[in-house]
């Protein structure tokens, strides 16, 4: 029986200390991640990152930036980009821009639909003008604009073929066959 008291005490603990942590943790991953708006100052694209921890852990939800590309030259700006972030919390954020453009397109190479992004494993990249492949990591948060404008949309498969075959093109052999028609 008292095994049975601990284990039920125990338990309440757990529910409770995660229903005082469930605000806290959702205002977190909703604050995290990089945002790209306009500057007021000169109305150029910067990336900014939010306070997250603080939002979460008690500065009573105050909006405020941890960091600015255009810092720490401009780090003593009133931060009036932030009424950009409240008007549209989701909308600036990089990871749903970009998960929003890929949403209806498929790859230029073989065409697979890209949908829904799976940023965990065989993430989606990019094709720019000059003919070379990107992943997102080596796009720049404050870039993404532009290339959102001037890139193509490109699938993992792909994107590992193209970078094996432009960086050991010595070891890549074409099938002519594999199209579905012989020669």
């Amino acid at each position: 029986m008292t095994a049975l008291v601990y284990v039920v005490i125990a338990l309440g603990v757990v529910v409770l200390a995660a229903a005082m942590l469930w605000k806290p943790v959702r205002n977190y991953f909703a604050r995290r991640g990089d945002r790209v708006v306009a500057c007021p100052e000169n109305n150029e694209t910067v990336a900014v990152s939010l306070t997250a921890s603080a939002a979460a852990f008690g500065s009573g939800g105050d909006l405020r930036l941890e960091s600015c590309t255009r810092w720490p030259e401009k780090a003593g700006c009133g931060q009036e980009c932030l009424r950009e972030i409240e008007a549209s919390p989701d909308g600036c954020l990089v990871r749903t821009r970009v998960r929003s453009w890929y949403q209806e397109k498929s790859c230029v190479y073989c065409g697979k639909p890209l949908g829904a992004v799976d940023w965990t494993e065989r993430k989606p990249a990019v094709l720019d003008p000059a003919g070379r492949t990107h992943e997102w990591r080596d796009v720049k948060p404050e870039a993404l604009p532009a290339v959102l404008a001037t890139h193509k949309p490109v699938c993992w498969d792909c994107h590992v073929a193209e970078t094996f075959r432009r960086v050991r093109p010595d070891l890549v052999i074409d099938n002519p066959g594999a199209s579905g028609t012989v020669h």
